[in-house]
């Protein structure tokens, strides 16, 4: 299995240097060469399958030539070790819930997979790698606990000052060792941007390896894919069209769930929800991609104005509008809205959604007024408590913390505080 950029002017390459690249050296993401779908049997007696089993059948694929089949058991061993339930919310609405993982989070799993790849792939090398990563909120924990301590590697991590939860903030910037948190004054728009330019960058091209852990990474991005498989093993007994709702920021998540739909899952239709920044609902509506500056929302992990895995997206549907629409509806809602929704889901029956799940369960009550008759998942990506003002605030009630963020609540921040990309730059030579 061969990977290529999206740009189309870069040399082939295999899963080991798509992910040790991070990105084509003409700036285009990686994509598969082929998408060989699942055997029908595979769909048909899912339900007999460990999770352990499934996640190695769907992704054997894309990795097979580069990662022996017993390395990869070990890996998803690894990366799995936690559980993915679906939660009943009404008869025809159930909650996909991504955050039984070490830092909350539905990033857990691709990060830590990656590090795992990362690790084994240098494990013969004595070159150096750095790992460059932007965040909105949750990619920075989840990156820094998955590599925190892997040898050869080194993390630094943006994320923008002022605009990630208190938890959020603790979990990247407390680790330490190999891991360093560099606090940015913009928002998350600017600290992508300082990541790719960094790509760009020859003079750190050549004194570097550097690579990326956002979901542009092919190993952060095809994993996400297990989620929408883990989830219909469990909904396939409703006997109803099941669709997903997905909060979406950079939309390597939803990208992922139509990579299982391509491998043969048989859901017919993805709904991108999406807050204030409504840059793919509204190209689902003029067909004009119109990237703009992200506004700050409840919902920060979705703070994002141009996302990047879009063009993913696009490409898996060879750019034909009318066949991407058959697959993927957007909508976008508001603070006030994602409050009102979070107040809804706790009346029916005492959940406590967080505000990106709320607004994958806005998406998915739009959608299903034209289709009453499906099965609904809306992906819950975070525990509520890494959004504890919010929720608490919103539903006037206290959250119990849990183990793994009370582990963070009394360690000491450490950041350093930049504002251009030659800061950044700057201090990327000087490591």
């Amino acid at each position: 299995m061969k990977f290529y950029s999206l740009n189309n002017t870069a040399p082939k390459v295999s899963f080991d240097t798509a992910v040790v690249n991070g990105i084509a050296p003409d700036k285009g993401l990686y994509f598969p060469e082929e998408i060989t779908p699942l055997p029908a049997s595979f769909f048909e007696h899912i339900e007999n399958l460990t999770n352990e089993e499934i996640a190695f059948t769907a992704i054997r694929q894309f990795v097979t030539e580069v990662i022996p089949d017993n390395v990869l058991k070990d890996i998803l061993k690894e990366v799995l070790d936690f559980d993915f339930p679906v939660i009943d919310i009404t008869s025809n609405i159930g909650t996909l819930e991504l955050f039984h993982g070490p830092t909350m989070a539905f990033k857990d799993v691709g990060a830590r997979f990656m590090a795992q790849c990362l690790g084994y792939f240098s494990r013969a090398s004595k070159n150096e790698v750095t790992v460059l990563v932007a965040t909105s909120g949750d990619t920075g924990g989840a990156v820094a606990n998955g590599f925190l301590g892997v040898d050869g590697v080194k993390v630094v991590i943006l994320y923008p000052s002022g605009k990630v939860s208190d938890i959020q903030e603790r979990q990247l910037t407390t680790l330490g060792q190999n891991i360093t948190a560099l606090e940015v004054d913009g928002m998350f728009d600017d600290c992508q941007a300082m990541v790719k330019n960094a790509f760009l960058d020859k003079e750190l091209v050549d004194n570097m390896k550097l690579t990326s852990a956002n979901s542009i990474n092919v190993a952060r991005w095809l994993p996400q894919l297990f989620y929408f498989l883990f989830a219909y093993k469990q909904a396939k007994s409703q006997d109803k069209e099941i669709i997903f709702s997905v909060p979406s920021g950079n939309f390597g998540n939803i990208c992922a769930g139509l990579m299982a739909q391509r491998l043969g899952m048989p859901v017919k239709h993805f709904i991108a929800a999406t807050n204030v920044n409504d840059t793919v609902p509204q190209f689902m509506q003029t067909k004009e991609y119109s990237p703009k500056p992200s506004t700050a929302t409840i919902s920060n992990a979705m703070d994002v104005g141009d996302p990047s895995n879009f063009i993913r997206i696009r490409h898996l549907f060879q750019d034909n509008f009318d066949l991407l629409q058959d697959n993927l509806s957007a909508y976008s809602f508001t603070d006030n809205e994602t409050k009102k929704a979070l107040k809804e889901i706790n009346d029916i029956n005492g959940y406590v959604a967080d505000p990106h799940g709320a607004v994958g369960y806005l998406g998915l009550k739009k959608y299903q007024e034209l289709h009453p008759n499906t099965y609904g998942i809306f992906l819950e990506t975070a525990h509520p408590v890494k959004f504890l003002d919010i929720v608490e605030e919103t539903l006037d009630e206290k959250l119990e913390i849990p183990a793994q963020i009370k582990k963070v609540m009394n360690k000491t921040k450490a950041s350093i505080k930049i504002a251009s990309y030659e800061e950044l730059k700057s201090f990327l030579l000087s490591t």
